[in-house]
C-alpha cells in the first residue's frame, strides 16, 4: 500500500506499507507521528524528501517483495528508511542496498522518527501539526484495525514472529478501550481486533485491571470483547486460538454483542503434522469444541488458514485434513503451500520435504474440496435478509460485506437498490443468489 499526500509546503515523506494488518497498524502509528510533527505524505517517491518502507519478513516471497519495494524507492528517490519485520535482520538489506539511510525493526517507532528527523527536520507549524484524535488511518473511514498486543509467546516451528517481534506484550485494557472510543467517535463502523494470539491477551500481565469509565476491567479476552461491544459498532475477532476460555466469548456472539465470526489459524488437522508444527491449544478436541460453539451460537462463521506440503506431510495426513474440513464445515478458508523460512525451527526437523509439484497438487485439491463446502454453506443465506456494511458504492450499485466476512480476505455481497447507497452505511439486503464465495442481493 502506497499512501497519498496533500500539501506543497511541508517536508514530504513517501510511505510504503507491506505485510499483514498488524504491520498496517504499525504504519498507521508512524504516519500519525509524522503528521503530528507537520510532515506530509507524498504521492510519489520522486517528489518526496524521504521514503519509508515498512517491510514484511515472514516468508522468502515476502522478503523478495520488500527488497523490490526498497529497490524501487532507492532508484526513484535515493533517501530510504527501512523498518518492519525484515529490519529485525538487517544484513540482507544492507548487502543489497548499502546506501539506505537507516534500518529499524518492527514497532521501533522512535527509531523511525529519529531517522526521519536526521534526514529532514520537521517544519513546525501549529496549523499543520494537528492530527485527528483517532490518529491517521490507512484503512477506509468506516473500519479500522485495533491491535491489542505485540509479539507472541507461542513457538510454532514454521514461524519466526517471536524472533522478529518478541514475546507477547499486552496493552493495558484501558488504553485499548480509549483507542476504540476515539475510532467509534470518528465514525468507524467496524473494529477488527488483531494480535498474534488474540485469545492469549493479558496472559503476560496476569490479566491486570485498569480503570475505564469509573470501573475496573481486566485485561482478559472475554472482558475486553464485552467492553468493546458497548460502543455499538461491529466488533470482529481475528487470530484467535481455540483455547477453552474462548467458549465464554461465543456467548457474547449469541447475544449479538460481537460479530458471530472467529478467525482461527488452525493450519492443519493431522496430529502428526500439528505436532511437527508445534501448534498451541488442544487441537485434538477442536472438532468437538467447534460443535459446542455452534450449539451456543448457530449463526457462527469460522474462517481459517491452512498449510499444505509441510515437511513430513504424507498423503494420509493430507486426506485427514480434507476429511476434517468435511466434518467441521468452515465458512471461510485460505490455504498456503509450505515455504521454508530462514531461522525457523521447521528447517531442522529432519523430516522429508514434500516436492513442489506435490504441494501444488495438494493445494488445488484442497481449494476444490473447500469450494464445494463453501458453496453449500452460502446457499443457506439465499432468501434471507441480512445486514451488509458497504465498502464500495456507485449510486444504486454497491459492494459490501456481511457480518460473516472480513475485509480483503473473505467474500463480498453485491447489491442493487432503488436508492443511492453510501460507503460506510449498514443496510438490510435480501439475498437472491450465491456462488462459492460471494452473495448477491437487493436493498429495498
Amino acid at each position: 500500500m502506497t499512501i497519498d499526500a496533500r500539501s506543497d509546503t511541508a517536508p514530504k515523506i513517501s510511505f510504503v506499507s507491506l505485510g499483514c494488518p498488524k504491520a498496517l497498524v504499525d504504519s498507521e502509528r508512524i504516519v500519525t507521528h509524522l503528521r503530528s510533527e507537520g510532515y506530509e505524505i507524498a504521492r510519489r517517491h520522486d517528489g518526496a524528501d524521504v521514503v519509508i518502507v515498512n517491510t514484511c519478513g515472514f516468508l522468502d516471497s515476502a522478503k523478495a517483495e520488500s527488497l523490490d519495494a526498497i529497490g524501487k524507492a532507492m532508484a526513484e528517490n535515493g533517501k530510504v528508511i527501512v523498518t518492519g519485520c525484515m529490519g529485525a535482520e538487517p544484513e540482507q538489506i544492507r548487502d543489497a542496498f548499502p546506501g539506505v539511510l537507516a534500518i529499524t525493526g518492527p514497532q521501533a517507532y522512535e527509531s523511525v522518527m529519529s531517522a526521519v528527523h536526521e534526514a529532514i527536520p520537521p517544519a513546525h507549524d501549529p496549523f499543520v501539526d494537528l492530527v485527528p484524535p483517532q490518529g491517521v488511518k490507512l484503512t477506509p473511514r468506516h473500519y479500522a484495525y485495533l491491535k491489542i498486543s505485540e509479539g507472541c509467546h507461542n513457538r510454532c516451528s514454521f514461524c519466526i514472529i517471536p524472533k522478529l517481534r518478541g514475546d507477547l506484550v499486552s496493552r493495558p485494557v484501558a488504553d485499548v478501550l480509549r483507542e476504540a472510543e476515539k475510532l467509534a467517535n470518528a465514525g468507524v463502523k467496524e473494529l477488527l481486533v488483531i494480535s498474534q494470539d488474540t485469545s492469549a491477551y493479558g496472559v503476560d500481565i496476569k490479566y491486570q485491571t485498569s480503570v475505564w469509565k469509573d470501573r475496573e476491567i481486566r485485561a482478559r479476552f472475554y472482558d475486553l470483547a464485552d467492553a468493546l461491544s458497548e460502543f455499538g459498532i461491529w466488533v470482529r475477532l481475528h487470530y484467535v486460538y481455540p483455547y477453552p476460555h474462548v467458549d465464554e466469548v461465543i456467548s457474547l456472539m449469541a447475544e449479538g454483542k460481537v460479530l458471530p465470526y472467529l478467525d482461527i489459524p488452525f493450519q492443519h488437522a493431522s496430529p502428526n503434522v500439528l505436532r511437527a508444527m508445534r501448534r498451541p491449544a488442544h487441537q485434538e478436541k477442536t472438532a468437538e469444541r467447534i460443535a459446542k460453539w455452534r450449539e451456543i451460537c448457530p449463526d457462527l462463521a469460522i474462517r481459517s488458514t491452512f498449510i499444505v506440503g509441510f515437511p513430513g506431510e504424507t498423503e494420509e495426513d493430507f486426506e485427514m485434513l480434507l476429511d476434517w474440513l468435511s466434518e467441521v464445515k468452515l465458512e471461510r478458508v485460505g490455504c498456503f503451500k509450505y515455504e521454508p523460512v530462514k531461522g525457523a525451527a521447521a528447517n531442522d526437523l529432519g523430516l522429508p520435504l514434500v516436492p513442489p509439484e506435490e504441494q501444488e497438487r495438494r493445494w488445488h485439491r484442497f481449494m476444490a474440496h473447500q469450494q464445494g463446502i463453501s458453496a453449500k454453506l452460502l446457499q443457506r443465506r439465499v432468501g434471507k435478509r441480512i445486514p451488509v456494511l458497504i465498502d464500495e458504492a456507485n449510486g444504486t450499485v454497491a459492494k459490501g460485506r456481511s457480518k460473516w466476512d472480513a475485509p480483503e480476505i473473505d467474500g463480498s455481497v453485491h447489491l442493487t437498490s432503488r436508492r443511492p447507497m453510501r460507503v460506510g452505511d449498514i443496510v438490510t439486503a435480501k439475498i437472491e443468489r450465491a456462488d462459492a464465495y460471494d452473495l448477491w442481493g437487493t436493498v429495498g
